[in-house]
């Protein structure tokens, strides 16, 4: 139970009660307090705290115990180039003064290098389109602002968060270009971890290129391959996932920023949008540019879905690679036993010596996450409602952590793994030698007939298919280890004459 210092007394206002019930587990609360308004009423807000009284009503209605808004500084960073933005346009337009963009800006420029972070409490999950979230923004720049003007917190007549702030702009379309911005910058890092891992691929291709091993299809022997093929093939893959998640990277450059409540522009100077949107481009670096039709924009999250997918598909094709060599690894005496992977921590408290392949499988764990989150951005895309999306904070949770997940698990997996494997050359050569996937290879000259009649007699006997061959006389030795060589195996090549 609270101590009682910390119980509602009844002559206590109802939201100073909270502050007060909610100091023994919040610290930022613990503290002299400030009185805010919203259209609500009054609110009791910590005199330290930069946030006010929508922030506060947002920390009782979303207390779900996620994520933090503080936890993902690429959107807190994303945000304040938006609202810098929108100050630097708004004052070229003449309708705010410079002594408030100057305040704003330096605002937007401590949070963008890092600092106030902490002054982001909300949930990432919550309802109401981001309102919340936007609120938090420009309560926080505003009363960062006033300090700068050395004015106190909460004096708004001076610089205030909607009329100041948020001048010439709505939630419905600062949020979602906010979550564009940093998402965006995001799937750079995405883009350049999955560029690492593609490195490494065909590092690997090249060190195995001489590496005959079996392939397999649908877990049966099926005909030789190298190494440096499959590793090779996996780099594609790779490299395909990279070119559909830069699509998506290049169609989430189109933001509603200027389309203001539903994409008409209300409130805002008719160069405001333009303008605007110019800003943000040369403050992030990336060529945003306006959506064709901002009405549209404003309820249209099928981006966010072509976004989704392709981290899916990214996250699929590493789990992939990753299982594979899992297969490749097992063993090592009763398994495959074709490569080995770096050990990185002991595989069992019970089974000395075992070490498990816990890269691969953390891999894999990452890519059921994505496809989780995938599910979740198509339902709530599903949601908008004629001109816009209620729950378009849950998908920009979900895509924020998703683009983290995909960057750090790239990483680790191309660190961890993918440099160190090691090919166990003889072991796969062992493996070809006496598998009876050699006599595809033979097809060519002895057809299909008398190739699957070896074959069964192979398996039946557990004679080598090369033995069979030549005790049959159906084709000498010199023609034999023509045939079975492995860069004859492994690409096209005429017929030999029958």
């Amino acid at each position: 139970m609270a101590p009682s210092r910390f119980l509602p007394k009844p002559w206590l206002s109802s939201s100073l009660a909270c502050v007060l019930a909610l100091a023994s587990a919040n610290p930022l609360l613990a503290q002299a307090t400030r009185t805010e308004h919203d259209s609500l009423g009054n609110r009791q807000i910590p005199v330290e705290a930069y946030w006010g009284a929508q922030t506060s009503r947002a920390l009782e209605n979303f207390p779900f115990n996620t994520q933090k808004l503080e936890h993902f500084p690429t959107f807190l960073q994303a945000y304040a180039y938006v609202k810098k933005a929108a100050a630097q346009a708004n004052c070229e337009l003449g309708i705010l003064s410079k002594e408030k963009l100057d305040a704003i800006s330096q605002a937007c420029d401590e949070i963008i290098a890092g600092k106030l972070h902490n002054q982001f409490p909300e949930d990432m999950i919550q309802a109401g389109a981001g309102t919340s979230t936007n609120m938090n923004f420009n309560e926080v720049i505003a009363n960062r602002g006033l300090e700068i003007m050395g004015k106190q917190k909460g004096d708004y007549k001076f610089l205030h968060p909607n009329d100041d702030v948020n001048l010439s702009q709505s939630t419905n379309d600062n949020y979602p270009t906010a979550a564009r911005v940093a998402i965006v910058m995001e799937i750079t890092r995405s883009l350049k971890a999955m560029e690492g891992l593609k490195t490494a691929l065909e590092a690997k291709g090249s060190e195995f290129k001489d590496v005959i091993k079996m392939g397999r299809t649908e877990m049966q022997d099926a005909v030789p391959v190298t190494l440096g093929q499959e590793f090779n093939g996996f780099a594609d893959t790779v490299n395909e996932a990279m070119i559909q998640l830069k699509e998506a990277q290049t169609a989430f450059m189109k933001v509603n920023l200027g389309g203001t409540a539903i994409g008409t522009g209300l409130n805002s100077p008719p160069k405001y949008c333009a303008l605007s949107i110019q800003k943000l481009a040369k403050l992030t670096g990336y060529p945003f540019v306006r959506s064709h039709d901002l009405v549209g924009a404003s309820s249209d999250c099928s981006g966010y879905v072509q976004m989704s997918g392709a981290m899916k598909r990214a996250g699929l094709v590493m789990s992939k690679i990753a299982n594979d060599l899992r297969l490749m690894s097992s063993g090592p005496r009763t398994g495959f036993f074709e490569i080995t992977l770096p050990a990185t921590q002991p595989g069992s408290s019970i089974m000395p010596g075992k070490v498990n392949p816990v890269i691969c499988e953390v891999t894999s764990s990452i890519a059921y996450q994505l496809a989780g989150y995938d599910t979740t951005v198509t339902m709530a895309a599903e949601l908008s409602s004629l001109e816009l999306n209620p729950v378009e904070c849950i998908i920009v949770y979900d895509l924020l952590c998703g683009t983290s997940l995909l960057t750090k698990g790239a990483e680790v997996f191309t660190t961890k793994c993918v440099v160190g494997v090691k090919a166990n050359t003889e072991r796969c050569r062992m493996l070809v030698k006496n598998s009876i996937g050699l006599v595809t290879a033979l097809n060519p000259v002895l057809g299909y007939e008398r190739s699957a009649s070896i074959a069964k007699e192979s398996l039946a006997t557990g004679r080598s298919v090369y033995d069979l061959v030549l005790e049959k006389g159906w084709m000498t030795k010199e023609q034999l280890d023509d045939m079975l060589k492995p860069e004859n195996m492994t690409q096209p090549r005429d017929w030999p004459k029958k």
